[in-house]
């Protein structure tokens, strides 16, 4: 960028299962050269600290940083002091939500939100209640026996155990901190991954559940990228702190070869509405309390990799655009888990956060901030308009064949006040959101338009025969014809019109120009489910039925201030200057102009889903879009080639760029 001064430093690390990790970092000039570090191996990281001089600052100390476990500065990402405060601002609105709330019980897995209830309402000032939680004795105790009665099992209560162990240890009683301990030696004495269990052995998979009873071994082996991730750093942190070295070693080799698969291939869970901060959260616990300098390192390159992803997908406190797991909670401004952790970073919403996400308790005990420019791409501070192709990978992206090619093409488009993203596949999917539009609402920070086929409302699920393409505001919708309605959410705010066989819906600042394709007129419908009703209470669920012929869909183009004035000029553009070719529906192609010149044609494939897209007059070939983010022109916001392995990021005065290099292969049994 022009006139912007920045430090580099590169930080080599040593072989890791016959790769390399290498992180470099450009950052605007509140960063001094000082900070420019020889190699890691060479470094002596701050270690953890000893007992009793960690500060918890609790919220009587209102206004005070909370203090983590501190970690070297070259691997903390610096903020300017203003970041820093309204974090801590936001971070005591965390505490002040959940103190004096009531725990819950620790049964089973119960622990992904007693432990985070109990540590909020530590720090908020309850610290004996909270401590005696914390190590009151585990309703699986006779189960855990060869854990000295330790819960090392579920994933999600792994995550609470590790910051309860490393960041409150200091405030438990000594004798249980060294259950723990001894638990944890004989937990990591083997790789306790698939181990038979000591009562259950192998599990007995006819039975319902995810407990040791069903599933067998000494610790969860669901493979969700959130969960694997759980699993695989607290055996790494509990290994290292007991000195069963083979193990670390083991899982450092597992944790270096998810972290490269991230950076070469992307993540099999992507984007989750749901999922997306639990990993994060995971990684957190690997950053502030690793002791290997090579292991720090790749939990920064992780946070870095997630924050980033994240932040493209950040929209003033909503979380849109395609999605893997997605629940179709995240429709709304807050909805999601991901933006309600995610806040927390980077602010920039409208509205008070309604309920902070129970692991913000990681976020805001740990040392670790995302960088700046990763911080200015969630506020959308670059230039627009711009797109982005982006790829992902297929779900379980370990397994022999999976790391060959990306599963999911994605389109992403960013105006001045509108973010629209489209994805396809070749293969039907049910938990994918495939399409989301976020419009500026300064009420309420982002208005959606969604829009999908089948259920009762606009969900998520790429069901067969959904194809679409799209090219930056342009975007076609085609299937092949059949009893499957359409449903679109649009918010009860937007102007709805209908002229001339189009819908038009005036947002805030953003106005939309739905040309249905052998749809039929639509009819508001109400959501059947209470719970999502009232999520959704202030939009509209449209539904429209496919008429007589044999492929049915929409087109959808967008405007705004910027290009075309006024929500009525827009109007008379649509009308009078775009054009919608329908003269080869028959054959499954549709043809589209926009109201400024660009120009959208899809045809339709029965083969494998994938279609063919012309995007003013080029094909869109697949097999030659693999990068996991590019932009069509420009260097920014965010680029990360296939295979590559070097993310940029280009935001406000910011530039940051890490590299981490592959590992031997990114197909391993987890």
């Amino acid at each position: 960028m022009k006139g912007l001064s920045k430090v580099s430093s590169w930080i080599a690390i040593a072989s890791l299962a016959g790769g390399v990790l290498a992180c470099r970092t450009n950052t605007t000039p509140n960063v001094s050269p000082s900070t420019v570090g020889p190699k890691v191996s060479e470094l002596t990281l701050n270690a953890t600290p000893a007992p009793g001089t960690t500060k918890l600052v609790a919220a009587e100390n209102s206004g005070l940083p909370i203090q983590p476990i501190p970690v070297d500065r070259r691997l903390r990402n610096p903020w300017p002091s203003d970041w820093e405060q309204e974090f801590q601002q936001r971070a005591q609105q965390v505490i002040a939500f959940y103190q004096g709330k009531k725990y819950g019980n620790n049964k089973g897995e119960n622990e992904k939100r007693s432990y985070p209830y109990a540590m909020f309402d530590f720090l908020a000032g309850n610290r004996d209640a909270a401590i005696a939680f914390l190590q009151s004795e585990d309703k699986q105790a006779k189960d855990n026996q060869h854990t000295a009665g330790i819960d090392y099992y579920y994933s999600f209560t792994l995550k609470g155990q590790m910051r309860k162990y490393f960041l409150f240890g200091q405030f438990l009683d000594p004798a249980y901190k060294q259950r723990m301990f001894e638990g944890a030696k004989n937990w990591t004495k083997q790789d306790p991954n698939r181990r038979p269990h000591p009562i259950y052995g192998k599990g007995d998979d006819s039975k319902q559940g995810w407990g040791p009873e069903v599933r067998g071994s000494w610790v969860d082996n669901r493979n969700t990228d959130n969960l694997r991730a759980m699993r695989e750093i607290s055996v790494y942190l509990m290994a290292e702190e007991t000195e069963n070295e083979a193990v670390r070693r083991l899982y450092k080799q597992k944790l270096h070869r998810y972290v490269s698969a991230l950076y070469h291939i992307g993540m099999g869970e992507w984007d989750s509405e749901n999922y997306h901060g639990h990993t994060l959260a995971a990684y957190l616990n690997l950053y502030d309390f690793a002791k290997d300098p090579e292991v720090k390192q790749l939990a920064k390159a992780a946070l870095d990799w997630l924050s980033a992803t994240g932040a493209v997908k950040y929209y003033h406190g909503g979380f849109g655009g395609p999605s893997k797991r997605d629940y179709g909670k995240g429709n709304v401004v807050f909805g999601s888990s991901a933006a309600r952790l995610l806040w927390l970073y980077f602010g920039d919403a409208t509205l008070p956060n309604p309920e902070p996400e129970r692991d913000s308790i990681h976020v805001i005990t740990s040392a670790y901030r995302p960088p700046e420019a990763v911080v200015n791409l969630a506020r959308k501070q670059f230039a627009k308009p711009t797109e982005l192709l982006i790829t992902h990978p297929t779900y379980e992206n370990w397994k022999p064949g999976r790391s060959d090619e990306p599963a999911y093409w994605e389109t992403t488009f960013f105006g001045q006040t509108y973010q629209l993203g489209s994805v396809v596949s070749s293969f039907k999917d049910g938990d994918v959101g495939p399409f989301k539009l976020m419009a500026q609402n300064s009420q309420r920070g982002v208005d959606y338009f969604v829009a999908n086929t089948d259920g009762d409302r606009a969900q998520p699920g790429k069901n067969r025969g959904d194809q679409i393409g799209q090219y930056r505001n342009l975007m076609i919708w085609l299937r092949p014809a059949s009893e499957t309605p359409f449903f679109f959410q649009v918010p009860k705010s937007a102007k709805a019109e209908v002229e001339d066989g189009v819908w038009f819906f005036q947002f805030e600042n953003t106005w939309l120009a739905v040309s249905p394709i052998n749809l039929q007129p639509y009819e508001e419908v109400a959501i059947a489910n209470k719970k999502t009703a009232d999520l959704y209470r202030q939009e509209r669920t449209l539904k429209s039925v496919p008429g007589d012929s044999a492929y049915t869909g929409f087109t959808l183009e967008v405007g705004e201030p910027a290009t075309h004035g006024r929500y009525q000029q827009f109007k008379q553009a649509v009308k009078n200057k775009s054009q919608l070719n329908l003269s080869r529906l028959p054959q499954g192609m549709v043809q589209l102009r926009g109201g400024t010149g660009e120009t959208l044609e899809l045809r339709h494939n029965p083969q494998n889903e994938l279609p063919t897209v012309v995007r003013n007059g080029a094909v869109y070939d697949w097999e030659q879009h693999f990068d996991l983010y590019k932009p069509t022109e420009g260097n920014g916001p965010i680029s990360l080639g296939w295979k590559q392995g070097r993310l940029r990021v280009v935001a406000g005065n910011s530039t940051f760029e890490t590299q981490v290099e592959a590992a031997d292969t990114l197909e391993v049994a987890p």
